[in-house]
């Protein structure tokens, strides 16, 4: 093939993803950014998939708790992993926000971030190879404080960059093909897994799956770079912490955005239960290694599955795509510690920890895509990037406040906490429902 016919090719292809059949949609892009944009789709999906294979691979919830266990990591440590992992890349985001503004190119502070978590997961492979116990427990929880602050650098420009140069009506789609395309190499990754757990793979199995983790993060890096991004809007000239501050005052001064934090708030019940779902199994189940690898396949196949369907169904209404994942986490939470509590036979089935596990990726695929593109669609300029980071700033503290629930475990019981966060999924999901559409 020609490589002056590769362009042709893309834009083909392109157009069959996205059914474009005769003008080309530029909703919300500049005409200049439209030329580029199957170049670019193309590219933020193959470094979006990457970074999704490096996060599931290395995921709190899954891997890094089956590491940490494995070299003996104090409980308490392990049980805020989650909690860290996340409120460390949001926290720090209204102060990012001010930053990326400055910046009339932002794809490489993308660059950046993706490189300082390569790092960061390469560090936490290195301590799971040479340290055990408590030493390597906080070794762990530094670098993945370091890892999620890098994050929070890539989670800013990723959602102002989708803006510049993907059109309105398309970006849900591309976030459903690369969590769709990430699916199916975590699957693979997955049956290695339940491969390897015949010999019973040792620590150095799993420091190597951290080191090929973070590789993934290098290779996007360099992916990213050669987007075609043209110079936006800046607010250059301010005070960094003062302009941060008052951008504090969207909760107060917009409506529709703070529903929509309340709303995002209420619908953290589909990443907060999922440890809870890997407890119940290991409670009755035991820790065989084969689980880790089943937990790995039913989250692969969920994205698999659902990704796609939930991005077209993002594109013609994000908040009805929260509203109905929402539900499906919570009334999965409320069956299962029915389950638990009055059925004996049925939670010692192997099988139902692993589908319970797939049933809840599939919903939390459809919250997280239906709360990305919804605030992505909900403004454009230096707006979205306010929006991005003040929202993601406040779930920061959210999340902060909610590394207490894994105690509530002790006092009223794993399915009793899945029952707990249930409840507030509903309430997510009735307030979901009451957002103005914006697509």
């Amino acid at each position: 093939m020609n490589s002056a016919d590769i362009p042709s090719k893309l834009e083909l292809l392109y157009d069959r993803l996205n059914n474009e059949e005769d003008a080309r949609v530029c909703k919300d892009i500049s005409e200049e950014a439209c030329k580029y944009t199957p170049h670019n789709y193309f590219l933020i999906f193959l470094s979006n998939m990457f970074t999704n294979l490096g996060d599931a691979l290395s995921n709190p919830n899954t891997v890094l708790a089956w590491v940490m266990s494995y070299v003996n990591a104090p409980v308490y440590l392990i049980s805020f992993i989650v909690p860290i992992r996340e409120s460390g890349s949001m926290l720090p985001q209204i102060i990012i926000g001010s930053f990326i503004r400055k910046k009339e190119i932002r794809k490489w502070v993308w660059v950046i971030g993706s490189v300082l978590q390569f790092l960061s997961i390469t560090a936490i492979g290195l301590v799971a190879l040479y340290i055990e116990g408590s030493r390597a427990g906080w070794f762990m929880v530094l670098f993945l404080i370091a890892f999620s602050l890098s994050r929070g650098l890539c989670s800013v420009a990723s959602k102002d960059v989708l803006g510049k140069t993907i059109p309105k009506t398309r970006r849900g789609r591309l976030k459903g093909y690369t969590v769709s395309a990430s699916g199916i190499l975590v699957l693979a990754a997955g049956l290695f897994l339940i491969y390897k757990s015949r010999t019973d793979p040792g620590i150095e199995f799993y420091s190597y799956l951290l080191f090929f983790a973070a590789s993934m993060w290098l290779i996007a890096a360099v992916i990213y770079a050669n987007i075609k991004e043209f110079p936006g809007e800046t607010d250059g000239g301010k005070n960094g912490w003062k302009e941060a501050m008052g951008k504090l005052n969207l909760v107060r001064t917009d409506i529709p955005f703070r529903n929509f934090i309340i709303a995002r708030s209420l619908l953290l019940c589909s990443a907060l239960t999922a440890p809870f779902y890997i407890l119940l199994a290991h409670t009755y189940l035991g820790k065989e290694g084969y689980l880790l690898g089943l937990f790995i396949i039913a989250n692969g196949l969920a994205s698999i599955i659902s990704a796609p369907v939930w991005g077209r169904m993002a594109d013609q209404s994000s908040k009805r795509v929260m509203v109905i994942a929402a539900t499906i986490t919570s009334m999965l939470g409320i069956v299962m510690f029915f389950i638990i509590s009055f059925s004996p036979v049925m939670r010692n089935f192997y099988w139902l920890y692993p589908l319970a596990f797939f049933m809840l990726g599939i919903a939390h695929s459809g919250v997280r895509l239906g709360r990305k593109t919804y605030i992505v669609d909900m403004a454009g300029g230096n707006k979205r990037t306010d929006y991005v980071a003040v929202s993601n700033t406040i779930i920061g503290f959210i999340l902060l406040l909610t590394g207490g629930v894994s105690a509530l475990a002790s006092i009223i019981s794993t399915e009793g906490v899945i029952l707990f966060l249930s409840l507030f999924g509903l309430a997510g999901a009735f307030k979901s429902s009451r957002l103005p559409e914006v697509q």
